[in-house]
């Protein structure tokens, strides 16, 4: 399968932003994501073609880092966190709801294709939250099964990202490659031009009129005079 001609710009885009091509691998695999759903071999062949770099090293990224698929995925995917503060605040109830709502185990896709409950994982970084759970990248915190059925009822027949964005070798699709990503959902983003602030008038420094020094006094230059000590006072001569 060959890229599309707007995935391509937009790793050739990635690239250029690098001095060396090979610290575009990681935008230029969300880039293909983005538009095809996974990661195929073909695509890692391309993606070393244009970054100039052997598809080893393309293949080595690929497979390192869960986020990348390797294989069909539902249109959204789910990871539960079952660290200790997760784990604390119920995160076995959670992970025993969604395998009766979807009815699959951990690692499977359910029957519609609408989600892949792709792991349990050790940490998310969101104790803050716990017990959390991330959707598509998305963080949802402070899960109750309650909630969880609301966020997947919301998103079950919502498409994935890759069908309805533009693909974007910087991991934000449909975006500016160079936009700062949100990690919660709900975060609004900033829209509409900058905004700075006037100059504040400066005026120009009075200039201080030039005086002529004075000439030293004798004292300054010979020192300072020293006046005789008084005589001590003593008893009248006999």
């Amino acid at each position: 399968m060959t890229l599309q001609a707007a995935t391509r710009t937009a790793i050739e885009r990635a690239r250029d932003r690098y001095p060396l091509a090979r610290s575009a691998i990681l935008p230029a695999l969300w880039a293909v994501q983005h538009e095809q759903g996974q990661i195929s071999a073909g695509a890692m062949t391309e993606v070393a073609g244009i970054l100039q770099v052997t598809p080893s090293e393309v293949e080595a990224v690929s497979t390192f880092y869960s986020m990348y698929f390797q294989h069909p995925h539902g249109r959204h995917e789910v990871i539960v966190c079952i660290n200790v503060s997760c784990a604390l605040r119920g995160a076995d109830e959670i992970v025993d709801h969604l395998q009766r709502t979807l009815g699959c185990a951990s690692g499977e896709t359910t029957a519609d294709g609408a989600f892949t409950w792709a792991s349990t994982v050790e940490c998310l970084g969101g104790c803050g939250g716990a017990p959390t759970m991330q959707v598509d990248h998305h963080f949802e915190e402070n899960l109750t099964p309650d909630r969880v059925d609301k966020i997947l009822a919301a998103l079950r027949n919502t498409p994935t990202p890759h069908e309805e964005q533009t693909p974007n070798a910087g991991g934000v699709a449909g975006g500016s490659a160079d936009a700062p990503k949100a990690r919660r959902r709900g975060v609004p983003a900033t829209t509409g031009p900058a905004t700075t602030k006037p100059a504040l008038p400066t005026s120009e420094p009075a200039e201080t009129p030039l005086t002529t020094p004075k000439e030293p006094s004798p004292s300054a230059t010979t020192g300072p005079s020293v006046s005789p000590k008084p005589k001590r006072r003593g008893k009248a001569a006999q």
